[in-house]
């Protein structure tokens, strides 16, 4: 049985259905489970949880031999950093004495060691724990997820605007939660041996104006990029409800990927889903026909 923690977010899901598609026999963990009842429908098993009970996360572990980690993201109005810390330890301490035979946990390119920097320092820090206990274990190191594009819809069609914390011009890795299910479904039923860091992009890198030109495709009518000063990027956050630790993690994160040398791009694993596709997708699964 494979495990999937997180299994009804974007991530999640696609690692499920992928795991479905091959006829793999799947438990989505999750703590709402109206959200799984297409998954259900697919065929996978739920069980509902909440990640701080390690009690009850241990038990559900038991029940496979494959887990799939996704540490769930915090709402920015709390202290992210903190509260991830927090998730992460309950997980790690509900895998001790599980019996499980692999575990593949999601991890993002930039990960480093850091205070205050988000995802980059956490998940950095989930790696280092995981490469210290005996579990094998791979890692997938995902580029700048394309779905976090969703938030710029509303901008790109009533205001022609998509805005941006990057500067225009700046080529980013981005990939499709479809092309890292079906990734990690691979590297879920690979031999335990196999193990390692893969980094994961989508076919090409896109810049801010590049997005645009997407939406503006996708969209029918003109949409630009325009890039936020890094000087507003704090006030930026906290108008839209972050808190001041979760603003000052999100700005020192961006600046992060701003400074980051990305892998060699004959090196990464590639995706199939371009960015024009992914977002004409999202349009016509808001909008359907």
């Amino acid at each position: 049985m494979h495990i999937i923690l997180g299994g009804t977010g974007n991530v999640g899901s696609a690692v499920a259905r992928a795991l479905l598609k091959r006829r793999e026999p799947v438990l989505v963990v999750t703590r709402n489970p109206s959200k799984a009842e297409g998954l259900c429908q697919d065929g996978a098993n739920v069980a509902v949880a909440d990640v701080h009970d390690t009690e009850k996360l241990r038990g559900i572990f038991r029940q496979g031999q494959r887990l799939f980690l996704l540490n769930p993201p915090a709402v920015p109005s709390s202290d992210t950093t903190d509260e991830e810390r927090r998730s992460l330890a309950a997980i790690l301490r509900a895998i001790d004495g599980t019996g499980l035979e692999k575990i593949v946990a999601e991890s993002t390119y930039g990960a480093q060691p850091g205070e205050r920097i988000g995802d980059l320092g956490v998940l950095y820090e989930m790696e280092q724990a995981l490469a210290a206990q005996p579990i094998p274990t791979t890692i997938i190191r995902a580029a700048y997820y394309m779905s976090n594009w969703r938030a710029s819809l509303q901008t790109a069609r009533e205001q022609r605007v998509v805005q941006t914390l990057f500067p225009e011009d700046f080529k980013l890795p981005m990939v499709a939660s479809l092309d890292i299910g079906e990734i990690a479904a691979r590297l879920m039923t690979e031999p335990i041996e196999q193990t390692g860091i893969h980094y994961v992009e989508g076919p090409d890198r896109y810049s801010s104006q590049e997005v645009a030109a997407a939406f503006a495709t996708v969209l029918g009518r003109p949409v630009v990029a325009e890039s936020i000063p890094r000087n507003q990027w704090l006030t930026m956050f906290k108008s839209i409800g972050f808190s001041d630790e979760s603003a000052e993690s999100f700005a020192s994160m961006t600046a992060a990927t701003l400074n980051e040398t990305f892998p060699d791009a004959n090196s990464v694993e590639r995706g199939m889903t371009a960015l024009h596709n992914y977002l004409l997708q999202m349009v016509q699964s808001i909008n359907p026909k």
